[in-house]
């Protein structure tokens, strides 16, 4: 390296150090004491004091912790392919020339913008079995009595996960730049050969989007597993009846805040990094080979 290129490579250094100093005091340090801590009696108040891994140990006898996670697994696995659909969806739809296209963008974006605790109080009463206007709209339609959404243990979960399709603006706007992106060359050719809406929508607009699909699926994967507001708001600490919608985060917080277990709640957090890199991981082999980046 010559002298020039050392004082470019100090001179850049230089002006990424801020970035590189907060990285490392707010994403680095928490992590690897996260790390240490997981290992640790620890409640915030007295000194840490290893335990090797007794903390890992009593997880895998902790019938609420295995049962935090059935509850996510079940919440994101029918959340986030759910979340993709109606998202791309609605892309699909609002990318036609139709009339007030703007306006119906920005009341499907809305949604994504207000604040989590704002939607939680909006589908708390909205699920209300007694009050609310869901089951008075199904009484009201179709003569049927709606369940009690948030008491019935079968019901809570399925609850949140209608709840979460709801907020779909964010994911929408990305499918939206990325239908700007496909050739429209692509679809007239398509209409000659004789291709009818759905053929064209599987063969060019999919293919054309599954970079923004990719990305979508592992933010969704990510978000999903972490769920936390929403629940904790909406069914309470203990996850509602007889914990059935019990997430992970929210027996973490709890675990952390509640109980005074730090040591225990960085387990289970480094176990939830742990989970979260492995279905990232899984997500990205299964669509390697179906993604198509414009030039390859």
């Amino acid at each position: 390296m010559t002298p020039g290129e050392r004082q470019k490579l100090r001179l850049g250094l230089a002006f990424i150090s801020p970035w590189i100093i907060g990285f490392a005091v707010f994403g680095l340090y928490p992590v690897a004491m996260a790390v240490y801590f997981s290992f640790c009696d620890y409640d915030i108040l007295r000194s840490p004091i290893l335990i090797g891994t007794e903390n890992y140990t009593y997880m895998l006898q902790d019938e609420i912790f295995w049962l935090s996670l059935w509850n996510t697994a079940y919440y994101a696995a029918f959340a986030v392919p759910l979340g993709l659909i109606m998202a791309l969806l609605c892309a699909v739809l609002l990318n036609k020339e139709i009339l007030g296209r703007s306006i119906f963008r920005t009341l499907f974006y809305i949604p994504a913008i207000v604040p989590l605790v704002g939607v939680a109080m909006i589908w708390l009463w909205l699920f209300n079995g007694q009050f609310g206007l869901v089951n008075y709209a199904l009484s009201y339609l179709f003569g049927i009595q709606g369940p009690l959404w948030l008491d019935d243990p079968a019901w809570t979960k399925n609850t949140l996960i209608l709840s979460q399709v709801w907020q779909i603006g964010g994911t929408m706007v990305l499918f939206l730049a990325g239908l700007q992106d496909v050739p429209r060359s692509l679809y007239e050719s398509a209409e000659l050969d004789g291709a009818n809406s759905l053929r064209k929508f599987w063969s060019i607009t999919i293919p054309m989007v599954s970079p923004v699909i990719y990305f979508n699926l592992i933010m969704g994967i990510i978000g999903g597993m972490q769920e936390f507001v929403k629940p904790f708001v909406m069914l309470g600490p203990d996850g509602g009846p007889e914990r059935s919608a019990l997430l992970y985060a929210v027996y973490l917080y709890q675990n952390a805040f509640t109980y005074n277990n730090m040591g225990y709640a960085c387990a289970m957090a480094v176990v939830l990094f742990g989970i979260i890199l492995f279905l990232t991981w899984l997500a990205h082999v299964g669509m390697r080979r179906h993604l198509y980046y414009a030039g390859d």
